[in-house]
């Protein structure tokens, strides 16, 4: 029988066999520890939380920033790819440093106060961003690009208030 990965089911009861003769579980385990530690994931003598209601909102909260910044980023690229006079006479420079490269986890702010700082200045950014958009000097064919119509989808979604708030679960 095989595993998922496409190992042998013996390799996994081999190193566990291994494991435990060694008496290595517990160096092991020590380990990990270490590592989550180093990560920020565990503080000494702090209170750990096991219910995965709290670790399902707390991921939810930082995918839906995630997931709207990486939008304003793949919609400011494509702007600058098809009408870059328009980028540079409605985008503010800020922006370049905001949304210049791909955003990851670790390029979000670490403090949840500074996240949900940064999630509203980019719910703030995504509607100034529509508005421009919204003006009667726009084109019509840009405001309706694919990457504009994401934005719009996704914006309202994640947005408690059209220009600031943000549903962060807590």
């Amino acid at each position: 029988m095989y595993l998922v990965s496409g190992l042998p089911n013996s390799v996994l009861s081999e190193f566990r066999s291994r494991l435990i003769e060694g008496n290595a579980e517990q160096r092991l385990l020590d380990l990990l520890l270490e590592r989550c530690r180093e990560g920020g994931w565990l503080k000494v003598h702090g209170r750990q939380r096991t219910d995965s209601t709290h670790v399902l909102a707390k991921t939810r909260a930082l995918n839906r920033t995630l997931c709207v910044g990486q939008t304003m980023v793949y919609v400011l690229n494509v702007l600058s790819e098809v009408a870059p006079e328009w980028v540079r006479a409605y985008v503010p420079t800020e922006w370049v440093e905001r949304y210049g490269k791909r955003l990851e986890h670790e390029r979000l702010p670490k403090e949840e106060e500074e996240r949900k700082q940064y999630a509203n200045q980019v719910g703030v950014d995504g509607w100034a961003l529509l508005d421009a958009l919204d003006a009667p000097s726009t084109a019509d064919w840009l405001k309706t690009l694919p990457a504009i119509m994401t934005l719009r989808t996704s914006l309202p979604t994640t947005v408690r208030a059209k220009r600031a708030r943000w549903a962060m679960a807590n």
